[in-house]
């Protein structure tokens, strides 16, 4: 009878596994030697893209399954070498092991394996020769990845919004992956300020966008969210503290300023300033916003149906209100609200004042760009002497909590370092015209209901952060009580009432420069179509 043998082949490398040259070859040569043998091959198995210092490998399991089910055989194990097994002494041992009590016998064309002392010795060297390789080749791998990203390089799989293209004199490097790239740029800028004030706002966002990757169901995690507004390399830096590397600046282009990604971690760590629902929806824009005349307690909203179909109304839920369950509908509360919205329209020679100042201000800005770049680069040498006095510290103790509490001041000097040179950049380019940077700014306070016109629920929701400082109440009766507006349009309000105008000219210094803040910080990310 035939002596009957199976066949064990592995790979560790997926670029082995998607070009189809390790698995292939190893089989080949074990069919070659089980022809010489004479043996008959009755099965083949296979792990790929798995390291030879694992035990647990789906594959090997089969094998040994397969084995046990066929020990009356005495099947034949093929391996074509030592490391197909293992690259880890205690992983071959105890294989080698499972093999021999399960019924079979390890053969393999490189090398002879018997029961005596001397072959074990030897099979024992080989073995430990392979795990030898496995890790020399893991530290040289290590040694060159981190080499090269301490260059500036970033050596781990492409985020959202790059691609790996070869470029000349840097080999393969990020580049940024339209239109995503735009996107997220977008999202990262718009949480920094507020545009988006929670990482569901922004899951909303992303959902909605052609041009942000999905997962399988078509929607975007929430954990995908956080590591958009965690990933420190979309500031243009690379930073993996375990392999000691801190804040690297990376040859690719960043997507926004290391200033941006550290306002985005402050609004994460902190807490936020007002609760945002999960459950608002196109359908009700103001559901959260406006709030019960008689209670305070923002309304909800709801679907009911009716003879002829749904109809949509907003009513407050709040146990014990007098108005509780009283609906309000739709079109009615959302109508008064667009009067409203028009009737905080500003004339056209308080816009074409409020535009004068505002000009004045930013020329002035001009002339003072380059006493600002000097007063930056004087912070920046009281750093380094502050960052070397901590380098002097760590070298003179050996107590590992100061030596921590060190490394972290020394990491919060090197932020602020990063700062103060992105603003000498800036410094150093010529600012953009007047009409540049707060043409969507002073089109907004000219005219808010045009962007509430908006058919998206993102431009809505801006309407309310910009044009309100807290909810409106609503009375079923009369319509919206008086509302808190938000700084720019109270004092457009002052400035048209007579009271203001006997003040004089000077009355407008410490009011103009908190309206200029306001327009840069607020409304410079509104999207521009939207205006």
């Amino acid at each position: 009878m035939t002596q009957q043998a199976v066949i064990y082949c592995r790979v560790s490398s997926p670029k082995q596994v998607t070009e189809g040259h390790g698995l292939a070859s190893q089989e080949t040569r074990c069919r070659e030697y089980a022809k010489h043998k004479g043996y008959d091959v009755i099965d083949v198995f296979r792990d790929e893209g798995l390291s030879g210092k694992l035990m647990d490998r789906p594959n090997i399991k089969a094998m040994l399954t397969y084995l046990k089910q066929h020990r009356t055989n005495n099947l034949i194990v093929i391996i074509d070498d030592i490391s197909r097994l293992a690259r880890n002494i205690e992983a071959h041992i105890h294989l080698r092991t499972s093999i021999n009590d399960a019924g079979g016998k390890l053969e393999s064309p490189s090398i002879e394996f018997g029961d005596d002392s001397d072959s074990r010795l030897v099979e024992h060297l080989l073995a430990s020769v392979a795990a030898h390789q496995r890790e020399k080749n893991a530290e040289q791998v290590y040694n060159r990845m981190r080499a090269r990203m301490m260059g500036g390089y970033s050596v781990f799989n492409a985020p959202p919004g790059y691609r790996y293209d070869k470029v000349r004199n840097h080999g393969k490097l990020l580049v940024r992956d339209e239109p995503c790239a735009s996107v997220i740029a977008d999202v990262l800028e718009g949480f920094a300020c507020r545009r988006f004030e929670s990482q569901s706002e922004i899951k909303r966002f992303l959902d909605a966008s052609p041009h942000f990757p999905k997962n399988g169901q078509g929607v975007v995690h929430l954990q995908k969210v956080k590591d958009l507004l965690t990933r420190v390399l979309y500031a243009g830096y690379l930073d993996k503290p375990e392999w000691g590397i801190h804040l690297v600046k990376g040859h690719h282009e960043p997507l926004i300023s290391f200033e941006t990604y550290q306002k985005i971690q402050e609004r994460l760590n902190g807490e936020a300033k007002a609760p945002v629902r999960k459950d608002i929806s196109d359908d009700f824009p103001l559901r959260g916003f406006v709030a019960c005349d008689s209670c305070g307690a923002p309304m909800t909203s709801c679907w009911s149906r009716g003879r002829t179909g749904l109809y949509p109304y907003y009513l407050c839920h709040r146990k014990g209100c007098a108005l509780q369950k009283k609906s309000i509908r739709k079109e009615k509360i959302e109508s008064d609200f667009e009067k409203l919205l028009g009737n905080m329209k500003p004339s056209k020679e308080l816009i074409l004042l409020a535009a004068d100042i505002f000009t004045n201000l930013w020329n002035e800005k001009r002339e003072t760009v380059k006493m600002e770049a000097e007063h930056f680069r004087q912070n920046i040498l009281q750093i380094e002497r502050k960052t070397e006095q901590f380098l002097d510290r760590i070298t003179e103790t050996d107590n590992q909590t100061l030596i921590t509490t060190y490394e972290k001041k020394i990491r919060r000097l090197e932020e602020e370092k990063i700062i103060l040179d992105e603003n000498i950049a800036k410094c150093g380019r010529p600012l953009q015209s007047f009409d540049e940077t707060f043409r969507t700014a002073l089109s907004f306070l000219s005219n808010p209901q045009k962007l509430w016109a908006s058919d998206k629920l993102e431009y809505k929701r801006i309407v309310l952060k910009l044009a309100f400082s807290e909810p409106i109440r609503y009375c079923k009766n009369t319509g919206f009580r008086t509302a808190a507006k938000s700084l720019p349009f109270t004092l457009l309000e002052g400035i048209s009432t007579p009271e203001y105008e006997m003040v004089g000219a000077t009355g407008f210094e410490p009011t103009t420069p908190t309206m200029s803040r306001w327009c840069s910080n607020q409304l410079s990310y509104t999207p521009k179509e939207a205006t």
